[in-house]
C-alpha cells in the first residue's frame, strides 16, 4: 500500500469544487465577512475577518470550513419533498439528507401522521405555545447544540428556568463533559488553560485520542510549526492514523512540494480503553529520571504524596499487560517530556468516551502538574472542543447545574426568582423519556437521534415525547426518526452569517469573537433569538418576566456580562469591536481556582484498577469470551460531528462507511480476508455485513464509523460525567452470514 499523507492537494481540489458548486460570489462572501466560521472549537474570523484566527494569521481556513459553508449555501428545500412520508425520507443516507437543501418554512407533523405538513409561523407560534403551556414543566427538556450562538443560548437557559424547569442541557455531555470533571478536580477550572499563542512556544504537545487531521485541520499547522522549530509531537492514539504521521498543509506550498511534513515524533498506540495506564507509565518514568519538578510541586500543588505512592506501587508488568507497550517505547517518550521546557497536553474524545474518562483527563492534569507545566506560558491542558460554539453555551448557562453566583446574579439583575431544583443530564433526559416521564422537548441545533448511543433505543425514547420542537436550518435524521407516534414542530432559523444582529462565540482556547452575520440567502428563516423571545413571552407569563427587552442582542450581551464570571468585557463588544479571553480562565501563572488555591494530585489506584478494558496481551490470539474485541466508534474525514458530508474517508482509504478496520493479523486469526464481509455483535446490538479493512491498530481492537456504530453502544457511561462509552464497545467479529454486495448497517 502506498503511503496515505493528510492534507495536500485533495484538499485544495476539494475546496476549489466546493466553490464552484456553491458559487464564487457566494463562497467569497461567506468566507472573507466579519463572521466566526461555524465548524471545529479551535475558532477563527469574527472582526479580524473571515479566514483570519485571534493571533492574526491569514488564511486560516480549512476543508471543515468550506464544508459547514457549503451546506448553509443552498437552496430551499423544495416543498414538495413534504409529500412524501417520513418512511420514505428515511430511504435518504445523512450525507444525501444534508445536501437536499435548507429548510426555509415550518414543519408540522401531527402525532397520527405519517408526514410533515408545512405551516405558516403563526400556526407554528401558536402551537408551540399550546403545546408547552398544556404540559408541566417539570416534565420537559430542553437541548442545545454548539451551532448556535452565546444570544440565542442565554434566552434559551432562561426560557427554560422560568417555565420552570432545570432539564437543561448541551451536547458536551456525550463528548467532553469528562474534561470539566476531571479538570476541576484537578486544577479546579473546566476549560483550557492556554490560548492559541502558547502553541507557538512550546517545544512539546501531548495529542492524545485524538484525531485532528479529520477533525481540527487547522491544528495540524500548529503541530508542523512545532516540529519545524525542533520541537516534538508525541501522538497517543491506539490507531495509526495517516494524518497524524505525515501531512501536507494546504496553505503552506514547501508543504505541498515535497508531499507532506512529518507530524509524529513519536507514535504510541496504547489498547483502547488503557490511557491511564500509559500516563501511569509515562510518570512513573519521569519520576525514576528524577525530572520531577519538585520546587513547583512543594510550592503549587497538594495530594502528591499519595500520587507518588500509587505510582510506585503500579508496576512494569501492570503498565504493559494493560497498554500492550513495550517498556522501552514508554521510557523513550518519557525521556521527550522529561527534556522538555514547555509541555502542552491536547485531548479529544478518545480520552473522554470511556467509563472511566473522568479519570483519563485527571492523569493527564496529574502528568502535567508532575513536571509544573500548568501555570506558564507555552504550557498546558488543552481540551480539543468540537462544535465552534459548545464551550460558549455552557459558559452562559446551558446546564442543569448553575453555580449559586450565577443564580444569585440573574435574580437581581432581571428581578426574578428561579428554581434551584437538580436538573437531569442529556442521557437521563432521554432515560426519563422512555419511561414516559418527558412531555416536551425543545433541541435547538443537534440530532439527538444520531448522538445518543443505542439507536433503537434512542428513537422509541424520543417517540415517547408526545411533542417536540426543533430549531434548525437542515434536516438531519433526528427530524425522522423518533416521531412516528408523535408530533414534532420543525422550524428553520438562520445560520450565524444570516443573523440581523452581531452575535457572539466562544473558542476551545477561551477566545470570544463576535459575527457580523448580515448576509441574506432565505425569505422564510428567522433568527433563533427572534423565535425564543416570541416562545418564551407566549409561554411564560409576561408579568413574571418580558422576554421583549432580549429582542436587541446587546440587552441579552449586558445581562450576561452582569450575571457570568469572567464575561464582563461582552457588554461593549459591539461598540469596541474588541473580541477578548475570558477573565480568570487561561493559567499562565501557577494560581489555581481551588479551595486551596493549588492544584490537587488525584490518585484513584483502587477505582481504576478493573476499568480498562484489558482483553489479553498484545501478541496473544483472540481469546474464548462472548466479546473478545474492543471497538471503539470514530468519525471520518468527510464528516463533522453527526454530519455526513462524503462517504469516502480519503485518510484511512476506504470509500464508503460500511467498514470495520483491523489489525491483519486477527484478521487471519478469524480466516477474514480483507474486503471480506463481517458481521460485528455487542450485547446491545448488531452490524450485519460490514467490509473488512486493515488498519494498523492493536491486536484486539477495531474501529466503524459514528454515528452509525450506535447500534453496538449501550447507555453505559462514566459515572461521574454522565459520559457514554462510545469508544470502548464490548463485540465479537465473524465472517458475514449475509450474501456478498448486501452489506447493511
Amino acid at each position: 500500500m502506498s503511503e496515505v499523507v493528510g492534507g495536500g492537494a485533495k484538499k485544495v481540489l476539494y475546496t476549489l469544487d466546493t466553490v464552484r458548486r456553491i458559487g464564487l460570489r457566494n463562497s467569497a462572501k461567506a468566507l472573507k465577512a466579519k463572521n466566526t466560521c461555524k465548524a471545529c472549537g479551535l475558532g477563527m474570523g469574527g472582526q479580524l475577518g473571515g479566514m483570519t484566527n485571534e493571533k492574526g494569521e491569514f488564511p486560516s481556513v480549512c476543508n471543515k470550513s468550506i464544508q459547514a459553508q457549503s451546506t448553509d449555501i443552498q437552496q430551499p428545500i423544495p416543498k414538495e419533498v413534504f409529500e412524501h412520508t417520513l418512511a420514505d425520507l428515511r430511504e435518504l443516507s445523512p450525507r444525501e439528507l444534508e445536501h437536499i437543501g435548507r429548510l426555509d418554512t415550518p414543519l408540522f407533523k401531527a402525532e397520527d401522521a405519517d408526514r410533515f405538513e408545512t405551516i405558516t409561523w403563526e400556526q407554528a407560534y401558536s402551537l408551540a405555545a399550546e403545546k408547552f403551556g398544556a404540559k408541566l414543566p417539570q416534565r420537559s427538556f430542553f437541548y442545545a447544540s454548539g451551532r448556535s450562538s452565546n444570544e440565542a443560548a442565554f434566552i434559551l437557559q432562561l426560557f427554560a428556568r422560568l417555565y420552570g424547569s432545570n432539564n437543561i442541557n448541551n451536547c458536551s455531555y456525550y463528548c467532553h463533559q469528562a474534561t470539566g470533571v476531571g479538570l476541576h478536580t484537578t486544577i479546579g477550572t473546566g476549560t483550557s488553560t492556554v490560548e492559541l499563542d502558547d502553541l507557538s512556544q512550546c517545544d512539546l504537545l501531548f495529542l492524545i485520542g485524538a484525531n485532528p487531521a479529520s477533525n481540527h485541520p487547522r491544528l495540524i499547522h500548529q503541530l508542523k510549526e512545532i516540529r519545524a522549530r525542533g520541537g516534538d509531537v508525541i501522538v497517543i492514539n491506539p490507531a495509526k492514523e495517516p494524518g497524524l504521521v505525515k501531512f501536507a498543509v494546504p496553505k503552506s506550498p514547501s508543504s505541498l512540494l515535497i508531499g507532506g511534513h512529518e507530524i509524529a515524533s513519536y507514535y504510541l498506540q496504547p489498547k483502547i480503553g488503557s490511557d491511564v495506564w500509559l500516563l501511569k507509565g509515562i510518570a512513573k518514568a519521569v519520576m525514576h529520571l528524577g525530572a520531577a519538578n519538585t520546587d513547583f510541586i512543594g510550592r503549587f500543588t497538594d495530594g502528591f504524596e499519595d500520587y507518588r505512592e500509587e505510582i510506585e506501587r503500579t508496576s512494569w508488568d501492570e503498565i504493559t499487560h494493560a497498554t500492550g507497550l513495550m517498556q522501552q517505547e514508554i521510557e523513550t517518550a518519557s525521556k521527550v517530556y522529561a527534556d522538555s521546557a514547555k509541555s502542552i497536553f491536547a485531548w479529544g474524545m478518545g480520552i473522554t468516551h470511556h467509563l472511566h474518562g473522568s479519570e483519563n483527563v485527571e492523569y493527564i492534569a496529574n502528568l502535567a502538574l508532575l513536571r509544573g507545566m500548568v501555570g506558564q506560558h507555552g504550557a498546558g491542558l488543552l481540551p480539543l472542543r468540537g462544535h465552534s460554539n459548545i464551550q460558549g453555551v455552557g459558559t452562559i448557562g446551558v446546564k442543569p447545574v448553575l453555580e449559586e453566583a450565577v443564580f444569585s446574579a440573574l435574580e437581581t439583575e432581571l428581578d426574578i426568582k428561579l428554581s434551584r431544583d437538580q436538573g437531569l443530564d442529556t442521557l437521563a433526559c432521554l432515560e426519563a423519556a422512555e419511561q414516559g416521564d418527558i412531555d416536551t422537548l425543545l433541541a435547538m441545533g443537534g440530532n439527538l437521534y444520531s448522538a445518543t448511543p443505542d439507536s433503537a433505543w434512542a428513537g422509541q425514547a424520543l417517540d415517547r415525547i408526545p411533542f417536540k420542537l426543533y430549531l434548525t436550518t437542515t434536516l438531519n435524521q433526528g427530524h425522522l426518526y423518533g416521531h412516528d407516534n408523535s408530533a414534532a414542530l420543525i422550524l428553520p432559523v438562520a445560520a450565524r452569517d444570516e443573523e440581523t444582529q452581531a452575535t457572539t462565540q466562544e473558542s476551545m482556547f477561551n477566545f470570544v469573537r463576535m459575527s457580523d452575520g448580515g448576509i441574506k440567502r432565505l425569505d422564510n428563516v428567522k433568527p433563533e433569538t427572534e423565535v425564543l423571545v416570541e416562545l418564551a413571552n407566549r409561554v411564560v407569563d409576561t408579568e413574571d418576566f418580558d422576554f421583549s427587552v432580549f429582542k436587541q442582542h446587546r440587552s441579552i450581551r449586558a445581562t450576561i456580562a452582569a450575571c457570568i464570571p469572567g464575561m464582563e468585557d461582552l457588554k461593549d463588544i459591539d461598540v469596541a469591536k474588541k473580541e477578548f479571553h475570558i477573565r480568570r480562565r487561561l493559567i499562565h501563572h501557577p494560581e489555581f481556582n481551588t479551595p486551596s488555591g493549588k492544584a490537587h494530585f488525584v490518585s484513584r489506584d483502587t477505582h481504576l484498577k478493573a476499568a480498562p478494558r484489558v482483553n489479553r496481551d498484545a501478541n496473544a490470539e483472540p481469546s474464548s469470551s462472548e466479546f473478545p474485541f474492543t471497538l471503539a466508534t470514530v468519525r471520518s474525514e468527510g464528516q463533522f460531528n453527526s454530519i455526513i458530508y462524503e462517504e469516502a474517508d480519503s485518510y484511512r482509504s476506504t470509500e464508503h462507511r460500511n467498514v470495520v478496520l483491523m489489525n491483519q493479523d486477527d484478521l487471519e486469526q478469524l480466516g477474514i480476508k480483507e474486503g471480506e464481509l463481517v458481521d460485528v455483535r455487542s450485547s446491545n446490538g448488531e452490524m450485519l455485513g460490514l467490509q473488512a479493512c486493515v488498519f494498523d491498530l492493536p491486536r484486539g481492537n477495531a474501529l466503524t464509523y459514528y454515528p452509525e456504530a450506535n447500534a453496538l453502544v449501550s447507555t453505559a457511561r462514566d459515572p461521574r460525567s454522565k459520559t457514554p462509552a462510545f469508544k470502548s464497545v464490548a463485540v465479537a467479529l465473524s465472517p458475514a452470514s449475509v450474501a456478498e454486495g448486501a452489506a447493511s448497517s
